[in-house]
C-alpha cells in the first residue's frame, strides 16, 4: 500500500507517517531509501499501535523503547510492565498537578465579584501577580484614652 492509503488507514496525515520515519519509529520501506514507498500489513500495525500507546500517553521515544522490547528476543513482559508502571507514576504526578490548578482555580472563581471592573478581577491579579496579597485587615477603632480625674 502507498503512503497515503496507508496514513489513511491508521487515521492520520501522510506527514505523520513520514514523521514516524524519521524517528525511526516505523521503518523506511524502500530498499535502498530509493523510489516509491510501499508499506505493508506489519507497518499498518506498527502505526496502529503507536497510535494506541500514545492515546494512553506514551512519548514518541516511550514508545521506541516499547517498540524495541517488542522485538527483542531478550526483553520480556516484566521489561514492558516496567515502562508502564514508570508512564504510570507520571500520569498520578499529572493529575495532583492538575487537582492543585484545579483548586487554585476555584478558589479565584470564588473570589471573582463578577461586577467588579476586569481591572479589579482578582483572577487577572492573580495571573499578574502569584504571589497572594495579603488581605487588608479592617482598621481597628481607637481606644478610648483613659481621663485621669484630678482630686480637687
Amino acid at each position: 500500500m502507498t503512503i497515503s492509503e496507508l496514513a489513511k488507514a491508521c487515521g492520520v496525515g501522510v506527514e505523520t507517517i513520514r514523521y514516524y520515519e524519521r524517528r525511526k519509529l516505523i521503518p523506511d520501506p524502500r530498499p535502498g531509501k530509493v523510489g516509491y514507498r510501499e508499506f505493508g500489513r506489519d507497518d499498518l500495525r506498527r502505526v496502529n499501535f503507536i497510535r494506541q500507546a500514545q492515546g494512553l500517553g506514551f512519548t514518541l521515544k516511550q514508545i521506541a523503547e516499547l517498540l524495541a522490547l517488542r522485538v527483542s528476543t531478550e526483553s520480556t513482559c516484566d521489561d514492558v510492565r516496567d515502562l508502564a508502571e514508570v508512564k504510570l507514576g507520571e500520569i498520578e504526578e499529572k493529575i495532583a498537578t492538575l487537582k492543585s490548578f484545579k483548586r487554585a482555580l476555584s478558589q479565584l472563581v470564588g473570589q471573582c465579584g463578577r461586577t467588579s471592573p476586569a481591572s479589579q478581577c482578582p483572577i487577572i491579579d492573580a495571573l499578574e501577580d502569584p504571589q497572594p496579597k495579603p488581605k487588608a485587615k479592617p482598621k481597628a477603632k481607637p481606644k478610648p484614652k483613659k481621663r485621669v480625674r484630678s482630686s480637687s
